[in-house]
């Protein structure tokens, strides 16, 4: 998918009029960055030498969208700052014999502010390669649950579980290199590559039911609030479109 959206953009920049921009301190900068939309499935399958193996199914979505607006206050550097909305969702299958004995499903999202700087290398020209670092701060909240069967012949037993959280926080830094190709002097698409590492802390309450004999009753039921911190490096590549605007207007 990453390729596909990177010949895209390379075939864009390459066959559109060339056209010539200059930017002045003072102008404004109004526009919208989207990240990789990315949806994966993966599958696996674990063996062991004497008893019988299992395999799992895994699906997994990542969108970002962030409006942005900032200020030049040079001919080549703009500040300004962001909304961050942040959608992810994953959802894990196991199987055995066939059969699925376990599945987990998470769903987050995130919303958040941030701020950016952004400097131009030239502040002229139809193809001005940047480069930018951004900052967001958010909340999140998150939804989870899931099932599991255990045990056998007489000692089988079914659990199920629910968590939410919508007291999330988290954090990122990003640092990004691009190029804007000028489509007339007041717009630009810019395309790049970034580099994200990211923070967040979540505690979910989540409520466990437990089916000894998986006969439809609940024969015990636990509450558990875990606290959960995560850390990530990721590698990403965007696309965005910007409007540029005169200071008078």
């Amino acid at each position: 998918m990453h390729k596909r959206i990177l010949c895209f953009c390379l075939a864009f920049l390459a066959i559109h009029p060339v056209l010539r921009a200059q930017f002045k301190k003072g102008m404004r900068m109004v526009g919208a960055s989207v990240g990789t939309g990315t949806y994966n499935i993966g599958n696996s399958d674990v063996t062991y030498p004497s008893v019988t193996g299992f395999s799992s199914k895994e699906n997994s979505y990542l969108l970002s969208f962030s409006p942005m607006m900032g200020w030049f206050i040079s001919d080549n550097t703009v500040i300004g700052g962001s909304l961050l909305l942040n959608p992810n969702g994953s959802k894990s299958r196991y199987m055995s014999t066939g059969s699925t004995f376990q599945q987990d499903k998470v769903n987050t999202f995130n919303v958040g502010l941030g701020g950016f700087a952004r400097n131009y290398f030239k502040s002229s020209g139809s193809m001005m390669p940047f480069g930018q670092g951004n900052l967001n701060l958010g909340v999140s909240s998150k939804n989870s649950s899931g099932f599991f069967y255990g045990g056998s012949g007489s000692s089988v037993y079914k659990t199920t579980y629910e968590g939410k959280s919508s007291s999330g926080f988290f954090a990122n830094v990003t640092l990004s290199l691009g190029i804007t190709k000028e489509l007339n002097p007041n717009t630009g698409f810019d395309l790049f590559v970034s580099y994200t590492y990211s923070y967040s802390k979540n505690t979910m309450k989540t409520t466990t039911l437990r089916d000894d004999g998986n006969n439809g009753s609940v024969d015990l039921t636990s509450v558990n609030e875990p606290t959960t911190k995560f850390t990530n490096h990721g590698f990403s590549i965007g696309v965005a479109y910007q409007i540029f605007l005169d200071a008078k207007k």
